[in-house]
């Protein structure tokens, strides 16, 4: 039986799925090809549920089986409706091919910890998975009901994993999972910790973080940025800069905390990257105003902006939805334009940068500097090497190495 697996959403969702591949002997390159899709779906939004179940329509030719957090959300009535075969919960991945032939419906529980930390590998960087689940309860948020509590991957099977990457090659790792900055509460360790101790492991050239927390910064991590391997880049999310609409978010993280920590980060050197929602029910224009006034404020570099949609399920969902699509696509932009000018100016600073290379398009080789911004190559480099660039133009949105 040929296997297809078609993967929605986050980068947990990627390496679910590479799990996944590690365990099928026949994996086919499309739909086309395969006898069987395995669906690992993504849920995070109302949108996603549309695009899954017009994914699922399209292929009704095929049998099909759904995983992934749209399984708790979606997978009865799809099922119910004959659209699907069978749905599995998430701790089934990881011996998926035991239920190839399974119908029905089996979620199990979220009291699972993975076991494996099989990885998507390009060619000199691997994911690994280090966390599961998170204990945010976010007004906007579906995802703890459909991951579950925060729990920790035992580092020792980490730490070998990392170690049998390197021997083979591997030199870059990107530690991801929910809500990572939680990694080690249940396990007494922490995320830092597990760091130092990767660092040390031979071969290990660069070690990049997923998303975290403000309250997840500790002395510890932002002393290893200076390390030389853990990069000199935290991607610590916002969401919003308005302490009224933090509050509404349920949020826990306020200005007068997150700032000074922002502004001690930049000063130390390290670029910055957050996420924020614009548009989320009550963001009046009083207080976008506000949020506005201290987003300038704030040494960002990077930043991923979200604007908000209703996700059933969830709390923000059932306020009054106030904010016109045209509104914050308008602040959306705005906020974007106040980052692009901020990463200009930091990467105009003109230092030797350390650069891995990753992809080749058109005659060019593109890679990721210690602090994760892009840079264009000629071809007289490979994709795969790391080398050291001390000559390159600031360009608007990329770094062009001249020599």
């Amino acid at each position: 039986m040929k296997v297809f697996i078609k993967t929605f959403g986050c980068r947990s969702n990627i390496f679910d799925t590479e799990v996944m591949k590690n365990r099928l002997n026949n994996i086919a390159k499309n739909e086309n090809e395969a006898d069987l899709i395995i669906v690992n779906s993504c849920t995070v939004t109302n949108f996603a549920d549309r695009d899954l179940r017009q994914y699922i329509n399209k292929h009704q030719d095929k049998k099909i089986i759904l995983t992934g957090c749209g399984a708790y959300t979606q997978g009865k009535k799809l099922l119910n409706e004959k659209k699907v075969s069978a749905v599995l919960g998430h701790q089934y991945k990881e011996n998926i091919d035991e239920f190839l032939d399974f119908e029905g419906l089996k979620l199990g529980n979220f009291d699972f910890k993975n076991r494996l930390t099989l990885k998507e590998i390009h060619k000199s960087k691997a994911f690994i998975k280090i966390q599961e689940g998170c204990d945010f309860e976010c007004a906007y948020c579906i995802i703890p009901s459909v991951r579950g509590y925060s729990r920790s991957i035992d580092e020792k099977i980490i730490i070998d994993e990392v170690k049998e990457l390197s021997e083979k090659g591997i030199k870059e790792f990107v530690l991801t999972g929910i809500n990572m900055g939680s990694y080690g509460k249940d396990t007494n360790t922490n995320l830092s910790s597990l760091i130092e101790k990767l660092s040390t492991i031979r071969g290990v050239k660069r070690i990049r973080l997923g998303s975290l927390e403000p309250s997840q910064i500790t002395d510890s991590l932002i002393e290893l940025t200076q390390n030389g391997i853990l990069e000199k880049h935290l991607h610590i999310a916002l969401q919003h800069t308005s302490d009224r609409m933090l509050r509404i978010m349920k949020r826990r993280n306020r200005v007068n905390t997150t700032l000074p920590l922002f502004e001690k980060l930049a000063g130390m050197g390290i670029a910055l990257g957050s996420d924020y929602i614009v548009g989320h029910p009550g963001e009046s224009e009083e207080i976008w105003e506000e949020a506005l006034k201290n987003f300038k404020k704030y040494p960002l570099t990077h930043i991923h902006i979200f604007r908000y949609s209703p996700r059933n399920g969830t709390i923000s969902a059932t306020m009054k939805q106030d904010v016109r699509g045209d509104a914050a696509k308008k602040r959306a932009k705005i906020l974007d334009e106040i980052v692009k000018k901020n990463s200009y100016n930091f990467r105009k600073q003109k230092m030797p940068l350390f650069v891995h290379i990753e992809d080749e398009k058109n005659g060019f080789l593109y890679g990721y500097d210690e602090y994760y911004n892009k840079m264009k190559l000629p071809d007289r480099f490979q994709k795969g090497e790391w080398v050291k660039i001390k000559n390159y133009e600031v360009k608007e949105d990329i770094n062009v190495a001249t020599k």
